[in-house]
């Protein structure tokens, strides 16, 4: 179901691992990474926009808003939350954003309508996703209002880990279940990180085929 958020793709990744470039255009399933997780998270969010520096044009095909950082220094995954909420307020009148990675093809069907759900009763608090009781922190829904005390803990503090911002916010942690594929499970937030990674979500996509 779509909901009135705003949703952040999160592609400014330096994918060191990956020998550099964006793991998000790596081919996968026919197209590419990030047609799966366009695909799925575009279903949920409006609108739609990618967190991404260097030349946009290399995701022009999307037709998707791209965002560069508005903090300098490549300073990671909160750069880019902290631009999606910069960006919303001046461009939307939404009240929260949404935000996944872009490296990750199996994300739920249901993140943006259950993480929303989590905050009916308490709309000032980030929703983080988990599976398997870990905690998926770029996976989460950020109400605008947190944005400046953000930005001072990116910025003024030179804090960059997602989590430690959580935490020291009002926060409730939301478990997704990790469904079978195949017999064999496969958790709806796993990355890719590493060649292998890609060979693998070939192997689960091609396995998720009627």
């Amino acid at each position: 179901m779509k909901r009135d958020i705003a949703g952040i793709i999160l592609a400014g990744g330096q994918s060191r691992r990956m020998g550099g470039g964006d793991k998000c255009l790596l081919p996968l399933g026919g197209g590419c990474v990030l047609d799966q997780v366009v695909s799925r998270f575009g279903r949920q969010t409006a609108p739609l926009t990618l967190s991404a520096n260097g030349d946009p044009a290399r995701f022009s095909r999307f037709g998707l808003p791209v965002l560069a950082d508005t903090v300098t220094g490549f300073a990671g995954p909160l750069a880019g939350i902290l631009t999606g909420l910069e960006w919303a307020v001046a461009n939307t009148a939404r009240k929260v954003i949404v935000t996944a990675a872009g490296d990750t093809p199996f994300l739920p069907p249901d993140l943006v309508e259950r993480l929303a759900a989590a905050t009916d009763q308490s709309p000032d608090s980030i929703a983080v996703a988990c599976s398997a009781g870990k905690r998926h922190p770029t996976f989460a829904l950020w109400p605008l209002a947190c944005r400046d005390a953000l930005r001072r803990f990116l910025v003024d503090e030179d804090n960059r880990r997602v989590s430690a911002f959580i935490d020291r916010h009002g926060f409730v942690e939301v478990e997704f279940p990790v469904p079978q594929s195949a017999g064999r499970p496969v958790d709806p937030f796993f990355n890719i990180n590493e060649p292998d990674d890609l060979v693998r979500a070939e192997r689960l996509l091609q396995s998720m085929k009627p």
